[in-house]
């Protein structure tokens, strides 16, 4: 298995999170991103199994994801 680093968000302060990884051998994607903690409010009308979380991301690094479809990646 081998994660690889698609785009990090370029404004965030010491070129951390959040950051978009591509695992080839699940062929998932990996998103590390901003943890939710108001979920009392913002998250209370989501169902979310144990095994599963939510982040957070901005809408900006929406334009540094991948395209999808005709690559080797979909």
């Amino acid at each position: 298995m081998a994660l690889h680093l698609l785009c990090k968000d370029p404004e965030s302060p010491n070129n951390g999170s959040p950051t978009l990884y591509y695992d080839d051998e699940s062929r998932n994607y990996l998103l590390q991103g901003w943890r939710v903690t108001d979920s009392a409010t913002r998250l209370s009308d989501i169902v979310i199994p144990e095994h599963e979380t939510i982040v957070e991301f901005p809408s900006r690094l929406l334009r540094l994801f991948p395209a999808v479809g005709g690559t080797s990646q979909d």
